[in-house]
């Protein structure tokens, strides 16, 4: 058990930190200024302080100096709002002296507090095993890819997260990022979700100036997740003349920000994420085959919820868990219940089924222990992918019509609504957008 001072003049981020650090199972005080943390330490020894950067009458800064001319040396862990502030402070200070990002996760602090064996420790939460802090499941399929995580954080190698939408890639990174122990922060960034314009100042940062509307100059995420991972969502959504820049720097991992000439160093391991085949991949010239084999030099499947139906139960009882600690409540499954959730085949995975508990939670009543499960677990989305898979493929169509003809029967099932459409595909809504100019639909659904 370690004694620890939070300096930080945030109330509500302070208080967060206390229920996190006592969950932990140490003791902590607080303070809101210099002054304050001054009067801590005349009466009293700590082993840790968590220190704010900015605070009312002066830097953080200046304690570490306080603290030296009285002769006590407690561990310091200093804390900022933004990566570039974290890497001035790493050049300011001495090596010891740790850094943590706001906001801050359970994860990052466990990890500064009781260190890296106990943080990847497997964390138990009413007897549900949570592996690497987050991935819940005992089935075969995910031993198998406990192990791969397990192998591949002892490396610095690039991976690639391949599994359907709603499978758990963004978990899994973050348990590889776990795992790893590395220094620097866990950085996450949706390739699919930027227009063509703005993906190269995303990645690599641009100066002042750049472009219109360049106030001010940013760092890229590959500086932010320096020493650390970056984790880049819907990789293969990337435009392809895009990709060529993405090469250089995964080749000779330095960055040069939009409007800029010089080029920076970035260390990072890079996890990217798709939910596309190999074979759509390889066929439709989605992604060019050099940055393939950077991104993928550890490929990993992630199984589909209906590969590993043992693990549901295990699933709903840990979702319905959290659900009764966030909200006061004591709601619990009976056998039955867990038996049905177990027949569905959860066509959107985890995500579909940690949606449909908490929407019967929400329905229950929190007067009882019953949990109320609707007549019918399909969504909206199942029931239309399901009525346009039932549509039949006749010999002879190209993939070109049968993608076609997939498109706009779910565009008709939702008015148009393209963002709607394009998640019920498992796609981006820019991809959604060049299919219907390939096709030449996009003025049916304006």
């Amino acid at each position: 058990m370690l004694d620890i001072l939070l300096v930080d003049d945030d109330v509500e981020f302070s208080d967060v930190v206390c229920h996190i650090v006592e969950f932990l199972g140490h003791n902590i005080s607080t303070a809101t200024s210099l002054k304050e943390a001054h009067q801590w330490f005349e009466n009293n020894a700590f082993d840790h302080v968590l220190l704010d950067f900015m605070l009312p009458d002066g830097s953080g800064l200046h304690l570490l100096d306080h603290l030296k001319t009285i002769g006590q040396s407690p561990k310091i862990t200093l804390i900022s709002g933004h990566p570039s502030v974290k890497g001035i402070l790493a050049d300011m200070c001495e090596p010891n002296v740790g850094h943590l990002l706001k906001p801050l996760q359970r994860e990052d602090l466990e990890l500064v507090l009781n260190g890296p064996k106990k943080a990847v420790k497997k964390a138990k939460s009413s007897g549900i095993v949570r592996h690497f802090g987050g991935l819940i499941g005992e089935s075969e399929p995910m031993q198998k890819l406990y192990n791969m995580i397990e192998r591949v954080a002892k490396t610095n190698a690039n991976v690639m997260l391949m599994g359907e939408s709603g499978a758990g890639k963004e978990v899994v990174a973050q348990a590889i990022h776990n795992a790893s122990q590395c220094e620097g922060p866990l950085v996450a960034s949706n390739c699919g979700a930027l227009s063509k314009e703005l993906i190269g100042s995303e990645l690599f940062g641009h100066e002042k100036g750049a472009f219109t509307g360049a106030i001010a100059r940013k760092e890229g995420v590959f500086e932010q997740s320096n020493n650390g991972t970056l984790f880049l969502d819907e990789v293969t959504e990337m435009p392809i003349d895009m990709q060529p820049n993405l090469l250089r720097v995964l080749e000779t991992k330095k960055v040069t920000r939009v409007g800029g000439n010089r080029e920076i160093p970035t260390n990072c391991r890079v996890i990217s994420a798709t939910n596309r085949s190999l074979t759509d991949l390889a066929q439709n010239n989605i992604i060019r085959e050099d940055i393939y084999f950077r991104l993928a030099v550890f490929p990993i499947d992630i199984p589909p919820l209906r590969d590993r139906k043992e693990d549901i139960p295990l699933l709903a009882k840990a979702f319905l868990d959290q659900l009764n600690d966030e909200n006061g409540t004591a709601f619990s499954w009976t056998p039955a219940q867990l038996k049905e959730l177990q027949s569905y085949e959860w066509p959107g995975n985890v995500r579909e089924i940690r949606h449909a508990i908490h929407r019967a939670f929400i329905m229950s009543d929190p007067q009882t222990s019953d949990i109320i499960l609707p007549d019918n677990l399909e969504s909206p989305f199942s029931r239309v992918n399901n009525q346009t898979a039932d549509k039949p493929v006749s010999a002879g169509q190209t993939i070109e019509e049968v993608e076609k003809e997939l498109i706009h029967a779910t565009l008709d099932k939702v008015q148009g609504n393209k963002t709607l459409a394009a998640q019920m595909l498992g796609i981006s809504t820019k991809t959604l957008y060049n299919r219907l100019n390939a096709y030449g639909g996009i003025g049916e659904y304006k």
